[in-house]
C-alpha cells in the first residue's frame, strides 16, 4: 500500500513539475503573430466558454427586442464593435484584424452564446484575447440593447438594417 501511495504522488507530482519548469524556463510559445497550436487552442476556448456560463446572469435580456432597440444596438455595434467582428454584407474575408485568439467575425459566424452571455462578454471582456471591457463606458441598457442586436443581426426586417446602416438614422 505504501508503494502504490508513493506511486500515486510521484504520478501527480512529476507533470505538476514539468508543467511548472515548461512554463518557468520560457518554452512556452507567447507570440501573437503565429497561431498557438491545436492543444492550447482547445483548452482555452473549452475554459473560456466554461467561464461564460458560469458567470453570466441566466436572465433573460430586460430589453425587448423592438425596431428602436434593435436600431439602437445595431448603431453601438457599427460604431463600437464592427472594426474588429466585421460588419454585415461586408465580410473581411479572411483578412480582418489578426489576433490569437481568432476575433469571430459576428455577421459571418454569428455566436453560440445566449443573449445574457454576449451581455457579459461585452461588459467584462476575456482576458488575454482583445476583448476588452466595454462595461467601463458604455451602459447595461446599451449592452444588452448590442446583445438583442447581436441575436438578430442576420435576420433584420430590411427596414431596420436600412436605418442602421444610414448615417443619420434616417432611410
Amino acid at each position: 500500500m505504501k508503494k502504490f501511495l508513493m506511486g500515486v504522488l510521484v504520478g501527480i507530482a512529476v507533470p505538476i513539475t514539468g508543467a511548472f519548469g515548461y512554463l518557468r524556463l520560457g518554452m512556452a510559445e507567447v507570440r501573437a503573430d503565429i497561431p498557438p497550436g491545436r492543444w492550447e487552442t482547445y483548452l482555452m476556448n473549452k475554459g473560456m466558454h466554461a467561464s461564460v456560463r458560469r458567470e453570466a446572469p441566466n436572465a433573460p435580456n430586460p430589453v425587448l427586442p423592438t425596431d428602436e432597440n434593435l436600431i439602437a444596438g445595431g448603431k453601438v455595434y457599427l460604431s463600437a464593435c464592427g472594426g474588429c467582428h466585421g460588419r454585415p454584407g461586408k465580410p473581411f474575408g479572411g483578412k480582418g484584424p489578426i489576433l490569437y485568439p481568432p476575433i469571430p467575425e459576428l455577421p459571418v459566424v454569428s455566436t453560440e452564446l445566449s443573449e445574457a452571455q454576449i451581455f457579459w462578454v461585452a461588459k467584462h471582456g476575456i482576458r488575454r484575447s482583445g476583448m476588452f471591457a466595454n462595461g467601463v463606458w458604455a451602459s447595461d441598457e446599451q449592452l444588452w440593447t448590442v446583445a438583442a442586436y447581436l441575436k438578430r443581426m442576420n435576420s433584420l426586417p430590411p427596414s431596420v438594417q436600412v436605418v442602421i446602416e444610414t448615417p443619420n438614422g434616417k432611410p
